[in-house]
C-alpha cells in the first residue's frame, strides 16, 4: 500500500528541491548514487530534465549533476 504513494526524483518539478527518504535498489547503481554524495536527508534541487526525460540535471551539496532516469527512479524524496 506504501508502495502507491512513494515518489521518486523523477516525479519532481523543474526548480523544486526534495529530501531523499532513501535510496531503492542494490549493487552498482545503488553505490554510484551514494558516490554522487546522494544519501538519505539530501536535498536535492531539479535543475533541467532534458525533452525526452534523460538527463535529469541537478543540484546536491552545491554540485551540478547529471543523473539517468533509471537513477532518478532508484531515489525516493519526501
Amino acid at each position: 500500500m506504501a508502495e502507491a504513494q512513494d515518489r521518486t526524483l523523477r516525479d519532481v518539478a523543474i526548480g523544486k528541491t526534495a529530501t531523499v527518504r532513501r535510496l531503492k535498489g542494490e549493487g552498482a547503481l545503488k553505490r554510484h548514487i551514494m558516490d554522487m554524495g546522494i544519501t538519505k536527508g539530501t536535498s536535492v534541487f531539479v535543475r533541467k530534465v532534458a525533452p525526452l526525460g534523460d538527463p535529469i540535471e541537478v543540484t546536491v551539496r552545491g554540485y551540478e549533476l547529471s543523473l539517468r532516469k533509471s537513477e532518478a527512479e532508484s531515489i525516493l524524496v519526501g
